[in-house]
């Protein structure tokens, strides 16, 4: 299928999502947020899809929402009166955007985002919704809702101090201002920095082909546990846990495992 907003490359195990609107440094529209939607549901039902990387097809991942796109999609944002009506309507669309980004989170394949360039407002958020985050060394990040007038609600402000902790998170929240690649290595926002655009699609691809050689009903199951584990007791985590192993043992992939050890070779796993 072709998008409005990103590109998609298939190469399995591997699939790409390229954000791809260059002549507005990606700026987010409308389409940036409905076309996830059928993207991650076609990736997430893909078995030949192993992990997904979220990168851009220009010199900058995303300078943040596309205000101006966005106003004819939300007119309830200029109403003067603010009636409970107007708002009622103004949150179940806050709700929708949120979807389009949620749904990166609740993808059972890994994701990993691959930033160069700005990766402002919008961007921020939809790369804590990935699992893994690298960036170029010319990678400039912000949590930028606080200074043009209203609060970060797609999601950003949930996931982040998971992340790097409620300190940082409540500075960047609070602040809005830019940090760059090696500030954002420092309070692990990002996993690694590479020196430009080309090593960093490189390293990325490296990685999830890494990803790629593991079983995969383990992969998605450790993602699963994880993200079940964020506000939960360790007895919590252990118990379901306790539940995800048993459901995934006996496998092929665990057979195959113990085939080729004994063989001595590199396991080639299903996903069965």
């Amino acid at each position: 299928m072709s998008y409005e907003y990103y590109q998609v490359e298939k190469k399995a195990p591997l699939a790409w999502v390229f954000l791809n609107r260059p002549e507005k440094k990606n700026a987010m529209h409308p389409p940036a947020w409905t076309e996830t939607i059928p993207i991650f549901e076609d990736l997430d039902a893909d078995d030949d899809i192993r992990v997904i990387i979220i990168a851009s097809s220009s010199e900058n991942f995303c300078a943040g929402i596309d205000l101006m796109g966005m106003t004819p999609e939300l007119p309830e944002l200029m109403d003067g009166e603010q009636k409970g009506g107007i708002k009622r309507e103004l949150l179940k669309k806050i709700y929708k955007l949120q979807e389009g980004l949620t749904i990166i989170e609740t993808c059972r394949k890994p994701v990993i985002a691959a930033v160069n360039g700005f990766c402002i407002g919008a961007g921020l958020d939809m790369i804590t919704a990935c699992d893994i985050r690298l960036c170029s060394n010319d990678a400039t990040f912000s949590l930028r809702e606080a200074a043009v007038g209203f609060v970060a609600d797609v999601g950003v402000l949930q996931r982040i101090p998971h992340i790097v902790g409620q300190g940082i998170a409540r500075e960047l929240a609070y602040t809005a201002d830019d940090i760059d690649a090696s500030r954002a290595k420092d309070i692990l926002l990002v996993n690694r920095v590479y020196d430009d655009k080309d090593a960093l699609f490189q390293g990325a691809e490296e990685m999830a082909i890494r990803i790629a050689e593991n079983s995969p009903l383990a992969v998605q199951a450790s993602k699963e546990v994880l993200k079940h584990g964020i506000g939960k007791s360790v007895d919590d985590g252990l118990k379901y846990v306790a539940s995800m192993s048993a459901n995934i043992i006996p496998s092929h992939d665990l057979f195959e495992a113990f085939t080729a050890f004994s063989e001595k070779r590199k396991p080639k796993f299903t996903g069965k």
